[in-house]
C-alpha cells in the first residue's frame, strides 16, 4: 500500500459517503401510520383530509400534483410496472412480444419482466413523466407476475431483478418508491423500497408479512376492499399499517382507520 495516497483515499471515500447520504435524505420517507387517500378514477377531490395523496400518473396534471403540494399533501403516482394497459398514450411502444395473458382486467397483460431490454426505457420514460409532474413517489403495480399465469415462464429470480430496476428508475430521479404487494419477497425487497402498498391483507390473513416494512420505519399503505372496517382496523392499529377500506373503483369514497 502507497501511505503516502491513504489520506486521499480516505477523503474520497468520505464524499462519497456524503454524496449518498444528501441523495438518500433529498428523498421523502413515509413513516408508518402517515394518513392517505388513494383515488385512481374520477376527478381528483383535493379536500381530502389526508397527508398522502396516491393517484393516477398518466390522467393526472402536473397542476393537480401542485395544487395538492399546496396543501401540505405528498403524492404518490401510480404508474403499471409489470402490466399492459391498451389505453395508455404509450401503448403502441410495447411490442407484442412481451404481451401476456391478461391479468384480470380489461385492457391489461402482463408483461413479460425478463425483456429489460425492452421495458426499461419505457418504464424509464413513465418514470420521467411522474418526475416532470412533480410527484414525491412512484406506485409501481403488477409487480408479482411471477406468481400469476403470465403467458410467460417467470421465476422468482425474475421478479426480484425487475423489481429492483423499478426502485433505482424511481431513485435515480429523486423520487421514492413502494413495493405493490409481491408479499413472499418483501424479505428480500425491504431494502430497496421507501414503503409498501397493499391490498387485502386482512381479508386472505396476510398482513403480518408486512411487519419488516413496519419495523425498518417505513411506511404500509394498505386497503381493503370486501371486510368493513370493524373486521381489520383494530389489527392495523396494532401492526400500525395505514389502512382504508375503499370500493373496487377507486373513486373518491373512503373509511379509514
Amino acid at each position: 500500500m502507497n501511505l503516502r495516497s491513504t489520506p486521499l483515499l480516505v477523503l474520497l471515500a468520505l464524499l462519497a459517503g456524503c454524496t449518498q447520504a444528501s441523495d438518500d435524505a433529498g428523498r421523502w420517507r413515509p413513516r408508518p401510520g402517515v394518513s392517505w387517500q388513494w383515488q385512481l378514477s374520477g376527478r381528483v377531490d383535493t379536500s381530502v383530509k389526508a397527508s398522502v395523496y396516491d393517484i393516477d400518473g398518466f390522467d393526472q396534471s402536473k397542476a393537480t400534483v401542485a395544487a395538492l403540494h399546496g396543501k401540505g399533501r405528498k403524492v404518490i403516482c401510480y404508474i403499471s410496472t409489470g402490466a399492459y394497459e391498451d389505453w395508455r398514450p404509450d401503448a403502441k411502444k410495447f411490442p407484442a412480444s412481451v404481451l401476456g395473458r391478461g391479468n384480470g382486467w380489461k385492457g391489461e397483460r402482463w408483461l413479460d419482466i425478463r425483456r429489460t431490454d425492452v421495458l426499461k426505457p419505457l418504464m424509464a420514460a413513465r418514470f420521467d413523466m411522474c418526475r416532470d409532474k412533480g410527484f414525491d413517489a412512484v406506485e409501481p403495480d403488477n409487480m408479482d407476475g411471477y406468481k400469476n399465469r403470465t403467458g410467460f415462464p417467470l421465476r422468482a429470480a425474475d421478479q426480484l431483478r425487475y423489481n429492483r430496476l423499478v426502485a433505482r428508475l424511481a431513485h435515480d430521479r429523486g423520487m421514492s418508491v413502494g413495493l405493490k404487494n409481491d408479499l413472499d419477497q418483501i424479505p428480500q425487497l425491504v431494502g430497496d423500497f421507501d414503503f409498501a402498498v397493499n391490498e387485502q391483507c386482512a381479508q386472505y390473513g396476510e398482513c403480518a408479512d408486512l411487519k419488516p416494512f413496519v419495523e425498518a420505519d417505513k411506511a404500509v399503505f394498505h386497503v381493503e376492499y370486501e371486510l368493513p372496517t370493524s373486521r381489520f382496523c383494530a389489527q392495523s392499529r396494532k401492526l400500525r399499517l395505514s389502512s382504508l377500506e375503499k370500493k373496487y373503483e377507486l373513486g373518491v369514497w373512503r373509511k379509514s382507520c
